[in-house]
Protein backbone atom coordinates (compact mmCIF):
# COMPACT_ATOMS: atom_id res chain seq x y z
CA UNK A 1 0.00 0.00 0.00
CA UNK A 2 1.29 3.35 -1.12
CA UNK A 3 -0.02 6.78 0.66
CA UNK A 4 0.88 9.79 2.93
CA UNK A 5 -1.57 12.10 5.10
CA UNK A 6 -4.34 12.96 3.91
CA UNK A 7 -3.38 16.17 5.79
CA UNK A 8 -1.25 17.90 2.84
CA UNK A 9 -4.09 17.20 0.20
CA UNK A 10 -7.15 15.07 -1.45
CA UNK A 11 -6.72 11.36 -1.70
CA UNK A 12 -7.24 9.00 -4.08
CA UNK A 13 -7.80 5.57 -4.10
CA UNK A 14 -5.70 3.24 -7.12
CA UNK A 15 -7.34 0.33 -7.40
CA UNK A 16 -4.67 -2.01 -9.32
CA UNK A 17 -2.56 -4.84 -9.89
CA UNK A 18 0.44 -3.15 -12.05
CA UNK A 19 2.33 -2.04 -9.04
CA UNK A 20 4.80 -0.45 -11.91
CA UNK A 21 1.64 2.13 -13.03
CA UNK A 22 0.58 2.23 -9.28
CA UNK A 23 4.26 4.08 -8.36
CA UNK A 24 4.64 5.96 -11.54
CA UNK A 25 1.22 7.46 -10.71
CA UNK A 26 1.68 8.24 -7.02
CA UNK A 27 5.23 10.32 -7.32
CA UNK A 28 3.23 11.87 -10.36
CA UNK A 29 0.59 12.50 -8.30
CA UNK A 30 2.69 13.59 -4.72
CA UNK A 31 4.16 16.60 -7.27
CA UNK A 32 0.63 18.01 -7.59
CA UNK A 33 0.16 17.35 -3.85
CA UNK A 34 -2.62 14.50 -4.05
CA UNK A 35 -1.90 11.36 -2.20
CA UNK A 36 -2.53 8.16 -3.32
CA UNK A 37 -2.85 5.01 -1.56
CA UNK A 38 -3.04 1.13 -3.77
CA UNK A 39 -5.53 -1.71 -3.09
CA UNK A 40 -5.89 -4.54 -5.10
CA UNK A 41 -8.09 -6.95 -3.74
CA UNK A 42 -12.10 -6.63 -4.61
CA UNK A 43 -13.04 -6.91 -0.52
CA UNK A 44 -10.25 -3.89 0.46
CA UNK A 45 -11.19 -1.62 -2.74
CA UNK A 46 -15.39 -1.72 -1.44
CA UNK A 47 -14.54 -1.42 2.04
CA UNK A 48 -11.69 1.60 1.59
CA UNK A 49 -13.69 3.60 -1.15
CA UNK A 50 -16.25 4.03 1.58
CA UNK A 51 -13.84 6.11 3.78
CA UNK A 52 -14.98 9.79 3.13
CA UNK A 53 -11.47 10.80 3.08
CA UNK A 54 -10.91 9.11 -0.41
CA UNK A 55 -11.85 12.11 -3.27
CA UNK A 56 -11.71 9.56 -6.13
CA UNK A 57 -11.39 6.01 -7.23
CA UNK A 58 -8.89 5.00 -10.18
CA UNK A 59 -10.70 1.59 -10.91
CA UNK A 60 -8.21 -1.04 -13.34
CA UNK A 61 -10.91 -3.40 -14.93
CA UNK A 62 -8.44 -6.43 -14.17
CA UNK A 63 -7.67 -7.04 -10.11
CA UNK A 64 -6.61 -9.75 -9.15
CA UNK A 65 -9.79 -11.75 -7.67
CA UNK A 66 -12.58 -9.75 -9.60
CA UNK A 67 -13.85 -7.27 -12.58
CA UNK A 68 -13.34 -3.54 -12.59
CA UNK A 69 -16.78 -3.47 -14.03
CA UNK A 70 -18.71 -5.45 -11.19
CA UNK A 71 -16.95 -3.60 -8.27
CA UNK A 72 -18.22 -0.41 -10.00
CA UNK A 73 -21.43 -1.45 -10.30
CA UNK A 74 -21.49 -2.60 -6.45
CA UNK A 75 -20.03 0.32 -4.54
CA UNK A 76 -21.56 3.36 -7.30
CA UNK A 77 -25.42 3.28 -5.17
CA UNK A 78 -23.26 3.90 -2.30
CA UNK A 79 -20.72 6.69 -3.32
CA UNK A 80 -20.82 10.02 -4.96
CA UNK A 81 -16.68 10.69 -5.53
CA UNK A 82 -15.62 10.32 -9.11
CA UNK A 83 -14.72 6.55 -10.59
CA UNK A 84 -12.39 6.58 -13.48
CA UNK A 85 -11.92 3.36 -15.28
CA UNK A 86 -8.36 2.29 -16.61
CA UNK A 87 -9.09 -0.30 -19.40
CA UNK A 88 -7.40 -2.02 -22.38
CA UNK A 89 -9.80 -2.42 -23.86
CA UNK A 90 -11.29 -0.18 -27.11
CA UNK A 91 -14.08 -1.08 -28.27
CA UNK A 92 -17.12 1.92 -28.54
CA UNK A 93 -19.37 -1.15 -26.35
CA UNK A 94 -16.68 -1.56 -23.38
CA UNK A 95 -16.93 2.49 -22.84
CA UNK A 96 -20.31 2.68 -23.07
CA UNK A 97 -20.86 -0.26 -20.45
CA UNK A 98 -17.86 1.03 -18.61
CA UNK A 99 -19.95 4.81 -18.11
CA UNK A 100 -24.06 2.97 -17.66
CA UNK A 101 -22.49 1.41 -14.69
CA UNK A 102 -21.36 4.72 -13.00
CA UNK A 103 -17.82 5.53 -14.00
CA UNK A 104 -17.11 9.47 -14.71
CA UNK A 105 -14.33 8.57 -17.18
CA UNK A 106 -12.95 5.61 -19.40
CA UNK A 107 -9.38 5.73 -19.48
CA UNK A 108 -7.56 3.65 -22.71
CA UNK A 109 -4.08 1.73 -21.70
CA UNK A 110 -1.50 2.43 -22.56
CA UNK A 111 -1.64 5.92 -21.11
CA UNK A 112 0.27 9.05 -21.29
CA UNK A 113 0.82 9.48 -17.12
CA UNK A 114 1.16 13.37 -17.59
CA UNK A 115 -2.60 13.25 -19.14
CA UNK A 116 -4.20 10.87 -16.51
CA UNK A 117 -2.91 13.13 -13.88
CA UNK A 118 -4.40 16.13 -15.73
CA UNK A 119 -7.79 14.08 -15.78
CA UNK A 120 -7.45 13.33 -12.20
CA UNK A 121 -7.19 17.04 -11.25
CA UNK A 122 -9.59 18.05 -12.77
CA UNK A 123 -12.32 15.99 -11.70
CA UNK A 124 -10.94 16.42 -8.72
CA UNK A 125 -11.50 20.55 -9.52
CA UNK A 126 -15.11 19.82 -11.09
CA UNK A 127 -16.00 17.93 -7.50
CA UNK A 128 -14.56 20.85 -5.25
CA UNK A 129 -16.41 23.36 -7.07
CA UNK A 130 -19.70 21.34 -6.61
CA UNK A 131 -19.14 20.86 -2.70
CA UNK A 132 -17.94 24.21 -2.60
CA UNK A 133 -21.44 25.76 -4.15
CA UNK A 134 -23.21 23.30 -2.02
CA UNK A 135 -23.12 24.88 1.37
CA UNK A 136 -26.80 24.81 1.85
CA UNK A 137 -28.17 21.25 2.80
CA UNK A 138 -31.93 20.47 2.51
CA UNK A 139 -32.81 16.82 3.80
CA UNK A 140 -36.79 16.38 3.96
CA UNK A 141 -37.27 18.28 7.36
CA UNK A 142 -33.99 20.17 7.92
CA UNK A 143 -32.38 22.91 6.39
CA UNK A 144 -28.28 23.27 6.76
CA UNK A 145 -26.19 26.33 6.28
CA UNK A 146 -22.34 25.99 6.22
CA UNK A 147 -21.80 29.93 5.61
CA UNK A 148 -24.11 31.00 8.47
CA UNK A 149 -23.62 27.69 10.92
CA UNK A 150 -27.38 28.05 10.99
CA UNK A 151 -30.17 25.02 11.53
CA UNK A 152 -33.52 24.85 10.96
CA UNK A 153 -36.16 22.00 11.67
CA UNK A 154 -39.30 22.60 10.04
CA UNK A 155 -38.55 26.69 9.62
CA UNK A 156 -37.85 27.04 13.79
CA UNK A 157 -34.22 27.85 14.18
CA UNK A 158 -31.97 25.32 16.37
CA UNK A 159 -29.04 26.31 18.57
CA UNK A 160 -26.10 24.02 17.96
CA UNK A 161 -22.41 24.76 19.22
CA UNK A 162 -19.58 25.32 16.55
CA UNK A 163 -18.66 21.67 16.92
CA UNK A 164 -22.49 20.19 16.56
CA UNK A 165 -23.03 21.98 13.76
CA UNK A 166 -19.63 20.60 12.32
CA UNK A 167 -20.02 17.01 13.43
CA UNK A 168 -24.50 17.55 11.56
CA UNK A 169 -23.33 19.03 8.65
CA UNK A 170 -20.10 15.95 8.05
CA UNK A 171 -22.85 13.45 8.14
CA UNK A 172 -25.38 14.58 6.39
CA UNK A 173 -22.57 15.03 3.36
CA UNK A 174 -22.21 11.57 3.98
CA UNK A 175 -25.52 10.49 4.10
CA UNK A 176 -26.30 6.43 4.90
CA UNK A 177 -22.42 5.76 5.25
CA UNK A 178 -21.83 4.64 8.59
CA UNK A 179 -19.09 6.76 10.17
CA UNK A 180 -17.05 5.24 13.06
CA UNK A 181 -16.41 7.67 15.79
CA UNK A 182 -13.22 8.07 14.92
CA UNK A 183 -13.64 9.03 11.20
CA UNK A 184 -16.26 11.70 12.74
CA UNK A 185 -13.26 13.23 15.17
CA UNK A 186 -10.38 13.12 12.55
CA UNK A 187 -13.30 15.22 10.17
CA UNK A 188 -13.85 17.67 12.68
CA UNK A 189 -11.12 18.04 15.86
CA UNK A 190 -8.23 16.93 12.76
CA UNK A 191 -6.09 13.21 12.71
CA UNK A 192 -3.68 14.58 15.07
CA UNK A 193 -6.43 16.63 17.20
CA UNK A 194 -6.09 16.77 20.90
CA UNK A 195 -8.98 15.51 23.42
CA UNK A 196 -11.23 12.32 24.31
CA UNK A 197 -12.78 10.43 21.42
CA UNK A 198 -15.61 9.37 23.69
CA UNK A 199 -16.83 13.28 23.28
CA UNK A 200 -18.41 12.11 19.84
CA UNK A 201 -20.74 10.37 21.95
CA UNK A 202 -21.76 13.50 23.55
CA UNK A 203 -21.96 15.61 20.72
CA UNK A 204 -24.40 13.13 19.42
CA UNK A 205 -26.41 12.43 22.26
CA UNK A 206 -26.84 16.77 22.32
CA UNK A 207 -27.62 16.70 18.89
CA UNK A 208 -30.25 13.96 18.76
CA UNK A 209 -32.07 16.00 22.09
CA UNK A 210 -31.83 19.54 20.18
CA UNK A 211 -33.50 18.31 16.45
CA UNK A 212 -36.16 17.22 18.29
CA UNK A 213 -38.27 13.85 18.63
CA UNK A 214 -39.77 14.18 15.33
CA UNK A 215 -35.97 13.80 13.60
CA UNK A 216 -35.02 10.36 14.21
CA UNK A 217 -32.06 10.45 11.14
CA UNK A 218 -28.89 9.96 13.29
CA UNK A 219 -29.10 5.92 13.47
CA UNK A 220 -26.36 4.43 15.85
CA UNK A 221 -25.02 1.24 14.65
CA UNK A 222 -23.98 -0.80 17.20
CA UNK A 223 -20.56 -1.77 17.31
CA UNK A 224 -19.47 0.45 14.18
CA UNK A 225 -20.36 3.91 14.52
CA UNK A 226 -23.94 6.06 13.47
CA UNK A 227 -25.18 7.58 10.42
CA UNK A 228 -27.43 9.78 8.81
CA UNK A 229 -30.36 8.34 6.81
CA UNK A 230 -32.34 11.41 6.12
Amino acid sequence: MTGGSRMNGPTILIASEDQNVVQLLTEALLKEGIQATNFKSEEEIVKKVMDPGISLLLLDMVIPDGNGLEVCKKIRPNVSIPILLLSARNRELDRIIGLEVGADDYILKPFSVNELVARIKAHLRRENRYVCLNKTIQTSDLVINKDTYEVYHENQKISLTTKEFEILFYMVQNKNRVLSREQIYDAIWGQFGYGDINTITVHIKNLRSKLALKNQSIKTVWGVGYKFVG
